[in-house]
């Protein structure tokens, strides 16, 4: 503890998890710790998830700051911005900044987050090649954006998408490359990826599946990107969106238990029990985590037990994602994968480009994907989260919230036959009553 008995809490890492677990912390336990935080940006904690319409023009940095300079202030929280923790020392409890500042700890947590992907190939280096994780990349490609450069993004998942987008509104032309048969192959399965697809083009930005680059192509800086079968696109900048890769470096040097992510029990404690590991940087049950409500999860996990609370523990359970490109809706719960224990209810409008998907295991409804029509995907999602038996429901699932059955079991008004979906994976192809 500090001079005034407060515990002294480090916190490397500035991002949405650990702010999000210190609003939650200092309503639960306010005044028990003297809070010090080391930050690699030089600036305050602010909301990543909408650099998207920051890129677009649609927002400026300071709609989407979290905690401002007064925050800080307010409660007494000392931040080091602009300072990069180089090591920790776990005999002595301390961690040492670039800049010099050695800061002692009684309870340390490592938000250290994630480094995009950047694929080694020829010319990965070149000055022009960018990626899209934090407000440093959105500056440098609004300064290489203007109407009628050429822009190409490696990578068609959720990131490399609002990339496209966001410079596609700046009056670039845009290219996407993607490695797999289709978009956001980790989210969608092949039907959603390909109307996807269709979406993304529709809206000026072109798309190519199957793409594997070869070479940046260019001297002194970026022309173009190279595919394996010889194909040339030109680009005047080259943005990476190939994924994700948590940053272990500093915990791997401290001697903490490493895997893919920094490994921590259900506690969120690592290998040294002073130490907890929190957001993209964290590896548990074996899993590691990109999307922003598993993340906060653990983060309101990890105050309650900064707050004593020695019954909290995080465990990991079905995320969501939805799409934030204007003008298409796309969402996605749960776990989708075919397999024999398997059954399906599909539903594909293609006059009005709906396609919906749920994926049932026995009485339990486990995965969704929605496209076009994504209003009951928070429904949906609820339900895999619960476990709910769907029994009484089934016939009716695919259609939503309005149409599921209620305790007294009020007569459907059914939609019109031409919308009634399939169903695959049961004894016989049937259409509804």
């Amino acid at each position: 503890m500090d001079a005034t008995g407060l515990t002294r809490l480090v916190i490397v890492g500035n991002g949405m998890a650990p702010g999000r677990a210190l609003d939650h912390l200092l309503a639960l336990a306010p005044g028990r710790h003297a809070i010090t935080i080391f930050n690699a940006e030089p600036r305050v904690n602010y909301d990543r998830i909408q650099l998207s319409p920051l890129l677009a023009g649609e927002k400026r940095f300071a709609d989407i700051v979290i905690h401002d300079e007064d925050w800080y202030a307010r409660h007494a929280i000392t931040l080091h911005r602009g300072e990069r923790v180089v090591a920790i020392d776990r005999a002595a409890r301390t961690v040492t900044g670039a800049n010099g500042t050695v800061a002692p700890y009684d309870t340390l947590i490592l938000a250290t987050g994630s480094s995009p992907v950047i694929i080694p190939v020829p010319g990965h280096a070149l000055p022009g090649v960018l990626t899209y994780r934090d407000l440093d990349d959105v500056e440098a490609m609004l300064a290489a954006a203007r109407p009628g450069a050429r822009a190409v993004v490696i990578g068609g998942g959720l990131l490399g998408l609002e990339a496209a987008a966001g410079l596609a509104a700046r009056g670039m032309a845009v290219t996407v490359l993607h490695l797999m048969p289709h978009l956001m192959e980790r989210q969608l399965d092949p039907a959603a990826g390909t109307l996807l697809k269709a979406a993304v083009e529709a809206r000026g930005i072109q798309v190519r599946c199957g793409a594997d680059t070869a070479a940046i192509t260019g001297e002194t800086r970026v022309t173009g990107v190279r595919l394996s079968d010889g194909s040339q696109y030109p680009a005047d900048i080259v943005v990476m969106a190939a994924g994700i890769r948590p940053n272990v470096a500093l915990a791997r040097a401290a001697g903490l238990v490493v895997s893919r992510g920094i490994v921590a029990g259900p506690d969120l404690r690592t290998s040294d029990p002073d130490i907890c590991a929190l957001g993209e940087c964290a590896e548990c049950a074996g899993q590691i985590f990109g999307l922003v409500a598993p993340l906060y999860d653990m983060a309101q996990v990890l105050a309650r037990r900064l707050a004593g609370d020695a019954r909290a523990v995080f465990s990991p359970t079905a995320t969501a994602t939805r799409l934030k490109v204007s003008g298409v809706d796309l969402y996605s719960a749960g776990d989708f994968a075919e397999g024999n224990d398997r059954q399906e209810i599909v539903l594909h409008d293609r006059a009005r480009s709906v396609y919906k998907r749920l994926v049932l295991k026995g009485d339990r409804l486990i995965g969704a994907v929605l496209f076009g029509d994504t209003a009951d995907g928070p429904w949906f999602f609820d339900r895999i989260r619960s476990g709910a038996a769907i029994a009484d429901g089934r016939d009716t699932l695919i259609f939503g919230r309005d149409f599921a059955p209620s305790p007294a079991g009020p007569e459907l008004d059914l939609p019109a036959p031409g919308l009634l979906p399939t169903l695959t994976g049961f004894p016989s192809t049937r259409a509804l009553p």
